[in-house]
């Protein structure tokens, strides 16, 4: 039998152990960009891995499973900016860097979890592509949410979004790695 949250638990540790590297390597240096900037990268990661999709073939050599890393690396920045706001420096040590991180992969794994159990795993008939264009969508919702000062009148907020963008890349990742 499949389990979800092993698979979950495996990828999450392949994206941990690139940020945990580039915590080392840059120290904390994206705590300088705004919500919108992380925003915009995001949306160049996700656009990358949809243009892979459709012309098959990469001129650059890193396939779109760096990039779903990237994705999920760059949503847990985006949570603890928009929780701590940005800085003027790079205002983190790695060690603490590390820590947020893991902090912001349990409240993505609660949930993934939770919506897991009330969708039964729908997500496993999905096709990746599919994912991908999720997170685009999702991406496009917060950039209005962002026009809008992040103002919704019904819709959840920038923050939620970003977590479904985390648990997406985490199910196309669970297929890359692990298949059907």
């Amino acid at each position: 039998m499949v389990n979800t949250e092993q698979q979950f638990d495996s990828v999450v540790a392949i994206c941990r152990s690139v940020f945990s590297k580039k915590a080392k390597d840059y120290g904390s240096a994206w705590r300088i960009l705004r919500p919108v900037s992380i925003t915009d990268q995001l949306f160049i990661k996700a656009n990358r891995i949809r243009s892979l999709e459709l012309k098959g073939v990469s001129k650059v050599d890193e396939g779109i499973e760096n990039e779903f890393v990237a994705l999920l690396n760059y949503s847990v920045m985006g949570i603890i900016q928009l929780e701590r706001g940005f800085a003027s420096e790079a205002d983190l040590s790695a060690d603490e860097a590390i820590a947020l991180y893991d902090e912001k992969c349990k409240v993505a794994k609660s949930l993934m979890m939770n919506k897991n159990h009330d969708y039964d795993e729908a997500w496993r008939s999905m096709r990746v592509s599919s994912f991908t264009d999720l997170i685009l969508q999702k991406l496009y919702r917060v950039k209005q949410i962002e026009d809008n000062m992040g103002k919704t009148i019904i819709s959840e907020g920038i923050d939620a979004n970003y977590l479904d963008i985390f648990n997406y890349s985490v199910f196309a990742l669970i297929k890359l790695e692990f298949g059907d």
